[in-house]
């Protein structure tokens, strides 16, 4: 059978939210009024990102560095990883996280060749800003997952979905088979998603 995984990135495959860890180190003010007004979908992730990144107090030399430091992967992660390549299911990264902290994170692990898609941070000096290379057609998301796992998927192939939050619900709805853990698994529960 053809698999094709579609793995969230903050709190599935690392152990904390990169994002959050960043804002609660560097963010100056109270970033938890974009934060609660995105989770209550008032707000878009990029109006969200876009208010609490101009609350930081931090360059990408020094998140780059927090990341490096401070962030661990789910220990079980790399040998799933290589047991897929063994199998040779694809498998991709969907996040409406930053670029930035995949990729710095990954390098950590020396993970150089897995495909991902996600928010873009723009870095100019002290300015931080976000673009949303795959937003959503309903605009909720920066990320829109469905529409990138009905576009990656290999035609007849299996799509699972693996994630844990807010961002994950949409493409929860729209895979084959879901594993979820933390908010999008209550989510599940409360609204009969299997």
């Amino acid at each position: 059978m053809d698999i094709t995984f579609f793995i969230d990135f903050d709190g599935t495959i690392t152990k904390q939210d990169t994002c959050t860890a960043t804002t609660e180190a560097f963010a100056r003010g109270d970033w938890t009024r974009f934060e609660m007004a995105w989770r209550e979908g008032k707000i878009t992730t990029e109006d969200c990102s876009r208010g609490i990144l101009q609350l930081f107090d931090a360059d990408e030399k020094k998140l780059k560095q927090f990341l490096t430091e401070k962030i661990e992967i789910d220990p079980h992660f790399i040998p799933f990883l290589n047991l897929c390549r063994q199998k040779g299911y694809d498998i991709y990264i969907l996040s409406d996280g930053y670029d930035v902290n995949i990729k710095t994170v990954l390098k950590k692990y020396q993970i150089s060749d897995l495909p991902y898609f996600a928010n873009r941070l723009i870095t100019d000096k002290d300015f931080l800003d976000i673009e949303c290379t795959y937003k959503s057609d309903c605009g909720q998301c920066g990320t829109c997952k469905t529409g990138l796992m009905k576009k990656l998927k290999k035609h007849k192939a299996l799509a699972v979905y693996i994630g844990d939050g807010y961002s994950d619900v949409c493409a929860a709805k729209n895979c084959d088979v879901l594993f979820a853990k933390h908010h999008l698994l209550s989510y599940c529960r409360e609204n009969g998603i299997p």
